[in-house]
């Protein structure tokens, strides 16, 4: 089952211009929507804040774009008053199906729900969209119950299921609805939107340059966690966490000061998802120092500043690198079987040479 824009749509026209990068999914939306061939149902899948809800909601106001027809206009054109209205929210013809708040699990009756549902005709659109918030969270019997959908939808209807990994959902619905991937944005491009579009990305460019590249190291790709780390509020901890990681490496490089080993403890977390959360940012770190030792080209996902990795990672071989990496894994697994957070921590020191005993 396809959907179709109006009759003469042929040439090829600029689509969904403002989901930041993604370059090649815009091309395979644009063609599918342009020649015709828009399939009844996609898995959006991807991290956290790399763009599902907005590629969801650019589907949806391409297919009730009012100048879908114009050539020369962009894909959905974003001003139209159907456009603004499925932007905005309003429109009833796109309905977003989400698990309740008090449940961990998007369960059969919400699923059975939208089967009675879909059978009612669009209000306003030639289309009515479902938007799967979570869909991977789907339990096996709404997944079930919702293949029965998936597999004779009316032709009107457009499914579009969003998912960090598409692995949890059953391959007889993969196999039925086609996997879009969202991929992370670029540190260059996301810093650039950012401070185009928003005053205090633009002013943090200004007067603290350095932050802003934290900011977006720790943003990994996400163009929401970017903005929600705008706020200095949410910076403060995730900046904390960073610089802990990065005191942590450098101990382990210098001539064994007991008190500051001691203060570096402390300094760690002392809960234990905070303490496991830590210590992947530690990892992160000594990850980086592990590709610059292989090379100068090395695609950095911690270190902002590549000669800041490059001068510490001489300070290393890549054995004893290697060895911290085996050393803070093992204590996230002990963490992870409920061991006790401050014997883990000593075990650390000590395996981690900071400690002698």
């Amino acid at each position: 089952m396809k959907f179709v824009l109006k009759k003469g749509v042929t040439a090829v026209r600029s689509a969904f211009t403002d989901v930041m990068g993604n370059d090649r999914l815009r091309e395979r939306l644009r063609d599918e929507l342009c020649g015709h061939s828009l399939s009844h149902a996609y898995i959006l899948e991807g991290a956290p804040g790399t763009g599902k809800h907005t590629v969801a909601l650019r589907i949806a106001m391409a297919l009730a774009c009012q100048r879908r027809d114009e050539d020369d206009a962009p894909l959905p054109c974003m001003s139209c008053p159907a456009c603004r209205k499925i932007l905005e929210g309003k429109s009833p013809d796109v309905i977003f199906v989400k698990r309740e708040e008090d449940h961990a699990t998007l369960g059969v009756e919400i699923i059975r729900e939208v089967r009675n549902d879909v059978y009612t005709a669009p209000n306003e659109l030639d289309a009515k969209v479902y938007i799967l918030e979570e869909a991977h969270l789907m339990t096996p019997q709404a997944q079930n119950a919702f293949l029965l959908t998936l597999e004779e939808p009316p032709a009107y209807v457009l499914f579009l299921l969003l998912c960090e990994s598409s692995a949890n959902i059953l391959e007889t619905i993969r196999s039925r609805a086609p996997t879009l991937r969202t991929q992370p944005v670029g540190k260059e491009l996301m810093e650039r939107h950012l401070c185009d579009t928003l005053p205090e990305a633009a002013s943090l460019q200004r007067n603290n340059p350095t932050e802003l590249a934290e900011l977006l190291m720790a943003a990994e790709g996400s163009i929401g966690q970017a903005k929600k780390l705008l706020d200095p509020k949410a910076r403060k901890p995730i900046l904390l966490r960073r610089q802990t990681a990065r005191d942590f490496v450098g101990l382990c490089t210098s001539r064994r000061n007991s008190l500051a080993v001691m203060q570096m403890l402390k300094a760690l977390p002392q809960k234990r998802e905070e303490l496991i959360t830590q210590l992947h940012v530690i990892l992160l770190c000594l990850r980086d120092l592990l590709v610059c030792k292989q090379t100068d080209e090395a695609s950095l996902c911690f270190f902002a500043d590549r000669e800041e990795a490059f001068t510490l990672s001489y300070r290393f071989t890549t054995p004893q690198l290697l060895s911290l990496c085996d050393r803070v894994t093992e204590a996230c697994d002990q963490l992870r079987t409920n061991a006790n957070v401050r014997l883990a921590l000593t075990t650390l020191a000590v395996n981690s040479g900071l400690l002698q005993v």
